[in-house]
């Protein structure tokens, strides 16, 4: 599976602290490798856009789709507690 990242995951990547975006890249070969994989915790989000969520850390999630063979990663944010 391929991963895109959009512009505003981007963005959110390189504004997040050193941990969390090392973080955020080993949990995306997690993701390539099986989204099932037990760290990623990836679960529908919302059901009528087809939108995943999955975590970055404790306190970070990404959200995504699923388009054919690629993961489009839309947003990269703090978890509201």
């Amino acid at each position: 599976m391929r991963v895109v990242l959009s512009d505003r995951a981007l963005i959110a990547i390189a504004d997040a602290p050193l941990p969390v975006r090392k973080a955020f890249h080993k949990q995306l070969a997690f993701l390539q490798l099986d989204m099932r994989h037990p760290s990623l915790q990836a679960k529908k989000y919302d059901e009528s856009a087809n939108v995943w969520q999955a975590r970055v850390d404790k306190d970070w999630r990404f959200y995504f789709t699923i388009d054919g063979d690629t993961y489009r990663i839309h947003k990269v944010t703090p978890h509201p507690k």
